[in-house]
């Protein structure tokens, strides 16, 4: 064999041996290109937000009394109780029995006069309203736990990433949807 051929298999050896070092070490020193999502557990914030409800209700109310010890019927029921019991008996019969009316007409009287009291009503419609709140939940994104390698971490994301997170070529996580 002469010299400048096994030169040249020397230079082709070395050359290949170059270039397979090269391609080795991108295959087998590559880092993985995605992290690993562990988990993604959705971030909520529950908000109360006040409004008013109103309704209308009717009211049924008792007009002012302007004979509160209801005197006139007490009054009333006594003289016509009176002059009724005055028709009956005679002498002193007479008398009691026109004590007896006057007594029992004033009670009378009284309680006609309470019940017309209680009967004079009105009816107003009002409107009620009260707070009530309605609750709204707003989500404020997703705890994020993934694995890149054997390393653990934790991240908060504005989306759910899904399986997999993407990396840069230093490893890092690419968080922003830019492709």
């Amino acid at each position: 064999m002469n010299k400048s051929m096994l030169a040249g298999i020397g230079i082709g050896v070395a050359a290949a041996l170059g270039v397979a070092a090269v391609a080795g070490m991108n295959v087998f020193d590559r880092s993985p290109q995605y992290a690993q999502v562990l988990s993604a557990t959705p971030i909520k914030e529950t908000t109360k937000n006040p409004r008013q409800e109103c309704r209308n209700v009717t009211l049924t109310h008792r007009r002012a009394v302007q004979d509160e010890h209801r005197i006139a019927g007490s009054v009333l029921g006594a003289v016509a109780g009176g002059v009724l019991g005055h028709q009956f008996g005679g002498g002193r019969g007479r008398d009691v029995a026109t004590v007896a009316g006057a007594v029992a007409g004033g009670y009378g009287g009284n309680q006609v006069q309470g019940a017309l009291q209680d009967r004079d009503t009105y009816t107003t419609t009002e409107q009620r309203c009260k707070t009530v709140y309605d609750k709204q939940e707003k989500m404020m994104g997703y705890d994020v736990t993934y694995k890149i390698g054997n390393d653990q971490g934790k991240i908060r994301m504005d989306n759910d990433p899904g399986t997999r997170i993407p990396l840069d070529s230093n490893g890092q996580l690419v968080l922003n949807d830019k492709a």
